[in-house]
């Protein structure tokens, strides 16, 4: 039997994700997102939502450009710190002493400790309620070669990101690998039947 929770922002788990952005004074700022998602293949897009009094809100729609960095679970602690203070106070990266890089195709810095990188333009900002919702396209994706598998992909065992869970604010990692996608359902089709 289900209980009837309500409405909830309860799709989990979340990724937990850096957002890097320049201000208009060219200072570095990252915060920590998990609203954030695959939203298009071809282009290959994603959306990310935040709260107008954010700074990396003013930050992406000046320069129209932000990055996404992944943090692996080591890094899980300033992953944290990110989403607790506000870039207006402190400088984040400065006080964790990780370092900004300047993003090759678009106007936005990424945490060069964390392993995966997409670099993203600015496409559209939808306003939803209490958040806006920015849609950038991904212009290119970075990786750590330690973290590749052998198709030059990242691996999800080697980068080991954090997962959020909103309703109980607690992080997680990934566990083991279950099955291949598209594969496992076939178990389901006829014999002579192939999936299209």
């Amino acid at each position: 039997m289900k209980k009837t929770l309500g409405p909830k922002a309860i799709l989990y788990p979340a990724p937990v994700v850096i957002i890097g952005s320049y201000g208009p004074d060219g200072r570095p700022n990252v915060m920590t997102a998990s609203w954030v998602g695959i939203c298009c293949s071809t282009p290959p897009c994603v959306s990310v939502s935040f709260r107008p009094e954010r700074l990396s809100y003013e930050n992406i729609l000046h320069r129209k450009a932000f990055t996404i960095s992944i943090p692996s679970e080591k890094h899980a602690v300033e992953a944290d710190y990110f989403g607790m203070v506000s870039g207006k106070k402190q400088s984040k990266l400065e006080i964790t002493g990780l370092k900004a890089v300047k993003g090759e195709r678009v106007d936005a810095p990424y945490v060069a400790e964390f392993p995966v990188v997409l670099e993203c333009r600015l496409r559209a900002a939808n306003p939803l309620g209490c958040h806006v919702q920015f849609l950038g396209e991904i212009m290119d994706c970075k990786a750590e070669t330690s973290v590749l598998d052998a198709r030059g992909l990242p691996d999800m065992e080697k980068v080991r990101p954090l997962i959020y869970v909103p309703e109980s604010g607690a992080y997680y990692g990934v566990g083991p690998r279950i099955g291949k996608a598209y594969s496992l359902g076939k178990k389901y089709f006829p014999s002579e039947e192939k999936p299209e």
